[in-house]
């Protein structure tokens, strides 16, 4: 597979020397078509998958070419397609992420909350490896959430990553010169130091960051108290039973226990079990894989998920 890689690559790269012109069809992004990948019936309960780092970046194969959409937009389209049909009876999400940036996150939670009002079919949450942070966040807008058992969850706060590069810059002779409008203009800026009130007004943000994180588990997770979940959310993380005990969610259980759940809560005996993928997309049963680009390095476009976030960023994430 790798040779054959290789191969595909070097005879694209060689079409750029040769005279004349060359024209390359690509193969275009195509509208998700629905897939079964279980179970039988005339109703269907919706497999959704929200995996990886959530930001709004589009996937792209090793040439730069957009492969799929990037997850808002495709989790947008899921939905659209399920509020048009009326066979779904219910919605899983199966959530593998550490979660991602805070609008990102927040606009997926909020698409899942519109899509309950129009609907008003049951949501399901399934935690898989990591379910963390914006993970957790985006989990907390369905009707139950369900771990499994070795699922590590929890890391609810905000963080922005910040560096002072200054030190270094001034030991191999390089400058600050920016020019700015008014003396908040850089604030976070790597070039120079952080001040006391930069770091108090950046600090005052992310606490309002903060608080809206919160709210959206108190919304979701009825039988919480906010002082109950203030006291564990100081960022840490939790495995499945820990979270149990601690109200994040509801049991611990495998996939096929969340689609049972979500078949249960629709009050229907039988379903199809479904997806929506690209046409040319293998899936034959609930643990087919997302959609995804092709793993291995981007020798033409590389981007190693922070790299196009010039400055500082706001994020719903753990990382370890």
């Amino acid at each position: 597979m790798r040779e054959m890689k290789r191969i595909f690559l070097l005879t694209v790269l060689s079409l750029f020397f040769l005279d004349g012109c060359v024209i390359i069809n690509l193969p275009s992004l195509q509208p998700l078509r629905e897939k079964v990948v279980g179970g039988k019936g005339a109703d269907k309960v919706l497999l959704i998958d929200v995996s990886g780092l959530i930001t709004d970046d589009d996937a792209t194969n090793i040439l730069g070419v957009e492969t799929r959409p990037n997850i808002t937009a495709r989790i947008k389209e899921e939905l659209t397609l399920a509020s048009d049909d009326d066979g779904v009876k219910a919605v899983v999400l199966r959530i593998n992420s550490p979660g991602g940036s805070v609008t990102t996150c927040d606009i997926i939670s909020h698409e899942i909350a519109n899509f309950k009002k129009k609907r008003k079919v049951p949501v399901v949450a399934e935690l898989m490896d990591v379910a963390a942070s914006g993970g957790y966040y985006i989990a907390a807008s369905a009707d139950r959430i369900i771990a499994h058992p070795t699922t590590v969850t929890g890391s609810i706060g905000v963080i922005a990553y910040n560096l002072n590069a200054s030190g270094l810059l001034e030991k191999i002779g390089v400058t600050n010169q920016t020019i700015k409008s008014g003396d908040k203009k850089d604030i976070g800026s790597p070039l120079r130091p952080m001040t006391e009130e930069e770091r108090k007004i950046l600090q005052s943000v992310l606490n309002g960051m903060y608080d809206r994180f919160l709210q959206v588990i108190l919304d979701g997770r009825k039988g919480l108290t906010r002082e109950e979940l203030v006291k564990i959310a100081d960022g840490r993380i939790y495995n499945a039973a820990q979270a149990l005990d601690l109200k994040l969610i509801d049991s611990v259980g495998y996939l096929d226990d969340a689609i049972e759940t979500a078949r249960e809560s629709a009050g229907i005996k039988e379903a199809r079990i479904i997806t929506y993928s690209p046409p040319r997309a293998y899936k034959n049963n609930i643990y087919s894989g997302p959609d995804a680009a092709p793993k291995g390095i981007n020798i033409i476009n590389i981007d190693p998920g922070f790299s196009k976030r010039f400055g500082m960023s706001f994020m719903y994430l753990w990382m370890d």
